[in-house]
């Protein structure tokens, strides 16, 4: 399906002033239209909508068969006829020849150029001449490094543009044969070439290869030439016996194919490579990869053939990475990397657009109104003629690109318009007599000409039309040559002011709220895209105005996804983040107004905002706004409204009104402890301590914390990239610290929060710095150990621990909070906890000068260290503060000793502070045969 639009993409046109009837013409780079007359070539100089100036004319050698220029290099190239004899000859340096009359140098293809001549050829225009044993048909160059294919019969040249070094300062252009692609069965009609793919089409067939630099193997190196094919039987189901009938009662016919990606090697066509340059070419291609074959049959219901039957206008596009949204353009060609390739080619009457990167699929197909006659290609339009038409197709290159560049499309981030959307006309401009057509910048190049048609000579039978090397139709001439024509220059007028129309001319749609204003959209955003994808068409100055008008298209289809309810609703999100619209911009676009009494909410625009609400934005709602959301989920997802009252963005929400439509929700069978929690919050915000309390109470402690985890926002919001304990968290703190951090270590426990979260969230909340460890955050390290969490590297836990404890007991720095468990609690709940040796509280006993608190962070201390999964030899650099001469220091000076089992020196310094410990210590520690004996050793000594 194609849909019609009425637009305007033509703008301003101007004639070329050609003073012979144009024979083939092209144009390219920055200002360079060519056209070709007779044994004449005049070249112009193209600039915005001024006038086409004349720049220089040179004579050929022959009629001019064929035409191209290449922007890198700057030169043309040419197909020429004399005596029924072709040549191939480029034009080089043709900027500098400022008469008909100047000197021109002609030289051959590789010709070394002597060192004298070199002033001369700065200054004038140089023929390189390119003999080949066949006859040229058809001629293409790569548009990113300017090298040369030339198509023969049943075989491909390729001439690699380089450059001949004169001196510092000076180099000519030159060429070199590189290599030769024989394909077998097919005679190039048409030929395209890029960066290493070539695409191939005969009157019926078209081929895609790509090929390829790197060697499979050692053996492809060497040899002169290379199949990269198996041939097969090129007429499949058709017998050698019937491929030699000769009667003229038969037609024969193959069957249409389309084969993609490695299946097109089965197309029975057979690729040889031969290499034909130097050994230290730069880029040497070894082998060929098969992208794409198809073939048409022809249409046998007439007796009498005619060009119904044939392909134009083969194409391959390039589209260049560029991160347009994210990098500034690229400027130089040699920077160019190719991101995306099309292939296009048409027959009369249909269009086929194929991507030929990464994967090979068929993008769009175009039906033409009428038979058309040539079309050119370029990143954001299709222009097609007819005889009396200038067809102009939106195309969808920018959306594949887009997908192959940025991983982000089609995510919650970024969105694109599918390539799949259907095409549509935007402009049918009247032309009379149209006959050719070309494409550079801005600029759409036509030949018109009134003179009647020619007719195609009738032959005896059709058969040789159908074979696969059939020739073209020959015309006859008009006895009488016609003077009617014209060669015209159809401005494109500029991407943001084609966008601006369809802007316009979407909002007709705004009130019916169809797919039609979706679609129209989609197109303008496709047209801004695919300009900012195409770098050489950007003037200074224009890059921010397209910028401008893609985030503005972005946010016009987030409205329309936000309010029409399609199955794709939830790009409103992808689109409105790329529009750079606020949270508060969007809700401002949305009708509130309420219609029977009755207020409904599309899904777009709820999972825009919910998701939004989600993302713990920054921004913050004004009061107003915040009431509108709080109506919107009342109505459409009451169900979700405890979580967007947790959002940070509603904190200017009335606790009033919040209030009031929680209790709405207590009837209405939503999680009743969410609903509970969040009550409770709101209570607080009003100060309502009695309605708090009375809330917290409804339900246990653990359906509590199966509450925080359905809600984590409920106790922790983030906010600038920051940890942001909530007011209920604060309250809780001092309320019921057991119950927060049992709530923080579900969260965990969950992937609700980090680890290094969790700490922070504990630092913020007790108003300590980076470097003080608050009693609630060595509370939650216990409880992690207590819980024996996966997630949890039980070393750098241990190592927090032992720290905490040895820096209070090294100051005598008490708790800033009561500890929420004691060394007896955790020895009884936890395996990492040891019960501590007997010994050691012969050690300590004697210590009767320290607190409860100081006794409490030791016996932690020694419980760790007497644990089966402390790593003691991790100790050992921090012990240091703890001096030995006190009773607690002594202790876990000798308990780590002991565990790393130096015991003969623990011995001898327990024989020196506390000879009671010995005979416990041996007991405990020593083997059975060798207590006894060691210990009366180390006391007769």
């Amino acid at each position: 399906m194609v849909h019609l639009y009425n637009l305007h993409p033509f703008g301003s046109q101007q004639v070329v002033p050609c003073k012979l009837e144009p024979e083939r013409f092209c144009g390219g780079g920055r200002d360079a239209l060519f056209v070709a007359a007779g044994c004449k070539v005049e070249a112009f100089a193209v600039a915005g909508q001024e006038l086409c100036q004349p720049r220089c004319a040179f004579s050929t050698l022959g009629r001019v068969l064929r035409l191209a220029y290449s922007e890198a290099g700057d030169y043309l190239v040419a197909i020429e006829e004399k005596n029924k004899a072709t040549f191939l000859r480029a034009y080089v340096n043709w900027r500098s020849k400022r008469t008909e009359g100047s000197r021109v140098c002609i030289r051959m293809v590789g010709q070394n150029v002597e060192a004298p001549f070199s002033e001369t050829l700065r200054d004038q225009m140089s023929i390189v001449e390119m003999p080949l044993s066949e006859a040229p048909l058809c001629i293409a160059c790569c548009p990113v490094k300017g090298d040369l294919l030339v198509g023969c019969t049943n075989k491909l040249v390729l001439f690699s543009l380089k450059y001949q070094i004169i001196n510092e300062d000076f180099s000519i252009l030159d060429f070199e044969r590189s290599l030769i692609i024989h394909i077998h069965n097919i005679t190039p009609v048409e030929i395209s070439f890029c960066v290493g793919y070539v695409a191939v089409m005969s009157d019926l067939e078209v081929l895609v290869l790509k090929l390829e630099s790197d060697p499979k193997d050692e053996e492809s190196v060497n040899p002169h030439s290379h199949e990269t094919s198996k041939p097969v039987k090129w007429a499949e189901g058709i017998s050698n016996e019937t491929l030699q009938l000769e009667s003229d009662d038969f037609v024969i016919c193959q069957k249409p194919m389309e084969l993609l990606g490695e299946k097109s090697e089965q197309s029975g066509v057979s690729v040889t490579l031969e290499s034909t340059g130097l050994a230290d070419e730069k880029i040497k291609y070894f082998h060929v990869q098969h992208l794409l074959y198809r073939r048409f049959a022809p249409d046998v219901s007439s007796y009498v053939l005619s060009d119904d039957i044939k392909l134009h206008s083969l194409q391959l596009l390039p589209i260049y990475q560029t991160g347009f949204l994210t990098s500034d353009r690229k400027n130089s060609s040699q920077e160019k990397e190719l991101q995306s390739l099309f292939c296009f080619f048409s027959l009369p009457h249909v269009g086929y657009l194929y991507m030929v990167v990464k994967s090979v699929e068929l993008m769009s197909v175009y039906q033409y109104p009428e038979k058309s006659q040539q079309a050119v290609l370029t990143p954001q339009f299709l222009h097609v003629i007819t005889s009396n038409n200038l067809q102009c197709f939106t195309v969808r290159c920018s959306a594949a690109a887009a997908r192959e560049e940025d991983p982000y499309v089609d995510t919650t981030l970024k969105a694109c318009p599918p390539v799949s959307m259907d095409v549509c006309a935007l402009r049918i401009q009247l032309f009379i007599g149209l006959k050719a057509i070309c494409h550079f910048k801005n600029h759409v190049v036509l030949l018109t000409k009134a003179d009647p048609e020619a007719i195609p000579e009738r032959r005896e039978s059709p058969k040789r039309l159908l074979s696969r090397t059939g020739t073209g139709i020959k015309l006859k001439t008009p006895p009488v040559a016609e003077a009617g024509w014209n060669l015209y220059i159809v401005n494109t007028i500029s991407p943001v002011q084609l966008y601006k129309e369809m802007i316009d001319y979407s909002n007709t749609y705004k009130t019916a709220k169809t797919q039609g204003c979706i679609h129209l959209l989609s197109e303008a955003h496709l047209l801004v895209r695919a300009a900012l994808m195409d770098a050489s068409q950007l003037e200074p100055g224009e890059r921010a105005e397209l910028l401008e008008a893609f985030k503005e298209s972005c946010g016009h289809l987030g409205d329309c996804y936000s309010r029409l309810d399609t199955q794709h609703s939830h790009l409103a999100l992808p689109y409105y983040k790329m529009s750079g619209l606020s949270m508060a911009e969007v809700l401002a676009r949305v009708d509130w107004a309420v219609e029977d009494g009755s207020q409904k909410y599309e899904r777009g625009l709820i999972f825009y905002i919910n998701h939004s609400l989600y993302e713990n934005l920054d921004e913050e709602l004004s009061e107003e706004l915040a009431a509108k959301v709080v109506q919107m989920f009342h109505v459409a997802e009451p169900k979700q409204l405890p979580h967007v009252l947790c959002s940070p963005s509603m904190k200017n929400i009335n606790p009033l009104t919040a209030m009031s439509y929680l209790r709405k929700l207590d009837a209405s069978g939503v999680s009743s402890i969410l609903v509970t929690l969040t009550k409770a919050a709101v209570a607080l915000r009003m100060g309502d301590l009695d309605m708090h309390r009375n809330e917290m109470e409804v339900h246990s402690e653990m359906k509590l914390v199966c509450g925080f985890i359905l809600e984590p926002r409920l106790l922790i919001q983030r906010r600038k990239g920051q940890i942001v304990p909530s007011e209920l968290a604060a309250h809780l703190k001092e309320t019921r610290p057991g119950l927060l951090v049992a709530s923080v270590l579900g969260l965990q426990k969950n992937n609700k929060i980090g680890i290094e979260e969790a700490d922070s969230f504990f630092k913020v909340l007790c108003g300590k710095d980076e470097d003080t460890i608050p009693q609630l955050l060595v509370d939650f390290w216990e409880a992690q150990l207590v819980a024996c969490l996966p997630d949890v590297v039980l070393q750098e836990l241990f190592f927090k621990l032992t720290s905490q404890y040895i820096w209070r007991l090294s100051t005598r720095q008490p708790p800033d909070t009561i500890p929420l468990r004691t060394s007896e609690d955790l020895i009884n709940a936890c395996s990492h906890y040891g019960l501590i040796y007997p010994w050691v509280n012969i050690l300590i006993s004697s210590d009767s000068l320290a607190d409860k608190n100081y006794t409490e962070d030791l016996s932690k201390l020694q419980s760790l260290m007497c644990g089966p999964s402390f790593d003691i030899a991790s100790i050992i650099p921090f012990l240091e503060p703890l001096s030995e001469d006190t009773s607690a220091g002594l202790s876990v000076h000798v308990l780590c000793r002991t565990r790393l089992k130096e015991y003969e020196q623990c011995i001898d310094t327990l024989f020196e502070r506390c000879p009671e410990a010995i005979i416990p210590y041996a007991n405990h520690e020593l083997k059975e045969e060798n207590r006894i004996d060691f210990v009366v050793e180390k006391t007769a000594a």
